[in-house]
């Protein structure tokens, strides 16, 4: 007679597509018999917005599907099985709890509304099952920081400086190897570009994300960017750049949907500092993350404050929702030549600079004077390193109802004649060769 396992938990994988340095992996693994994974491809996330745009565009999609691809290789080296389903969580993880008998599901804490009520549906659906949720993609961890989440500073100096100094940075977890009894039988299959509802598309020859989705792409690029260019010792100088793969560490597409964590670049850097040289450059890349940081705080501290028009400081300004206006914003017809050229190479690419994404918000939403939450909605769609909380928080904040008290406008032109004073980036995208 077979043994029954007694104690079998359920990993729900979400923005957290990594076996390293996972909490929420680390804590399944605790007192089981048998851990089972599983990710959906939810529906809803393909479906089009109130604003008329695709939540997630091809260039997402695909970079999803291979970070996917890549979580389920990485699991079946831990002896764990990913189950992939492109179906609604709640319907699909309640029927896996019954088959498997799962006693427990573990999974990354989100707070946002459209993640909050997945959860919510699922939870309705399931009576004898524990839920486990876990903080799983700061730098600071909510639990280590000096001040309340409610008390978030609302410059990012202050929240800053109340941190860098004073909290540890925890280190990585480890992920063990389960048994080889651990597997089970897994005939799901990845969805394709096809079924997801988008044509097969090339890279374009000039984009300057050129990478793909997954785990083991991130750490390639990290140790190719720190260790073998030593890249990282010049990010201070380069990262304001607009053309090619290596002005910026392009860390963001692999960190919003949690297939590399903060901490693990964090203690790269680290390691590198100690190998070779501290400069200002490596000091640069943490204080990104920092932000990184501040906005989730900034989101978890207002919730779903970050997505109404006045923002979080209940601003009102007279927008606008001309749609002519924002077709030309976005098929690059405007007045700005700079502005043009940034929107077309997120059209054709899913990628846009630094530079570039605040010059085109900060031209949409103070020189058009169009309703910020527009544009937001249309990075959210074509962005390969859409993260909800960078995006809303940046947008908030270059339209005047965020975190910048100083509430400023870009001037183009004069950004265009600094950041791109020979035109090589115009050139690049406005060329007609190219359209």
């Amino acid at each position: 007679m077979q043994e029954t396992k007694d104690n079998i938990n359920l990993v729900w994988f979400r923005n957290d597509l990594r076996t390293i340095d996972n909490e929420v992996l680390f804590e399944a693994q605790k007192n089981c018999d048998q851990l089972i994974a599983v990710y959906c491809f939810d529906p809803r996330q393909f479906t089009f917005d109130r604003f008329g745009f695709k939540k997630t565009e091809k260039y997402r999609a695909q970079f999803l599907i291979e970070t996917v691809t890549n979580l389920k290789f990485q699991l079946r080296n831990l002896n764990i099985d990913l189950l992939i389903y492109h179906d609604f969580p709640e319907a699909k993880i309640s029927e896996i709890c019954e088959h498997f008998e799962i006693n427990s599901i573990y999974f990354q804490r989100e707070w946002t509304q459209e993640e909050v009520n997945v959860e919510n549906h699922l939870k309705s659906k399931l009576d004898n099952v524990e839920f486990h949720s876990y903080y799983n993609q700061f730098l600071y961890h909510p639990e280590d920081i000096n001040f309340e989440i409610a008390k978030t500073p609302q410059v990012f100096t202050v929240f800053r400086k109340k941190l860098e100094k004073h909290i540890d940075i925890r280190k990585e977890l480890k992920i063990n190897k389960c048994a080889e009894e651990n597997r089970i039988e897994n005939t799901t299959e990845i969805p394709t570009l096809k079924d997801l509802g988008f044509e097969h598309f090339e890279t374009h020859p000039n984009t300057a994300f050129p990478f793909k989705g997954g785990e083991s792409e991130a750490l390639n690029r990290l140790n190719d960017y720190f260790f073998s260019t030593k890249k990282l010792g010049f990010y201070k100088k380069t990262r304001n750049g607009l053309v090619g793969s290596d002005y910026s560490s392009k860390f963001s597409a692999w960190l919003a949907n949690g297939s590399i964590s903060a901490r693990t670049i964090y203690w790269k850097v680290k390691q590198f500092e100690a190998e070779h040289y501290k400069n200002q450059s490596t000091y640069w890349l943490i204080f990104e993350l920092i932000w990184r940081d501040y906005f989730k705080y900034v989101s978890l501290k207002y919730g779903n404050q970050i997505f109404k028009i006045d923002g979080i400081l209940n601003k009102n300004y007279n927008w606008s929702t001309d749609k002519v206006q924002v077709e030309k914003w976005i098929q690059g017809k405007t007045n700005s030549d700079f502005v043009n050229a940034n929107m077309l190479e997120i059209k054709k690419t899913g990628w846009m600079s630094n530079r570039g994404r605040q010059n085109v918000a900060s031209y949409f939403a103070k020189e058009l004077q169009l309703d910020w939450r527009i544009g937001a909605a249309y990075f959210e769609s074509l962005l390969i390193d859409y993260d909800v909380h960078s995006n809303y928080g940046n947008w908030l904040y270059v339209a005047g109802v965020g975190n910048d008290p100083r509430d400023r406008k870009f001037n183009v032109e004069l950004q265009a004649a600094r950041y791109d004073e020979n035109g090589k980036f115009r050139k690049l995208w406005l060329q007609p060769t190219l359209f």
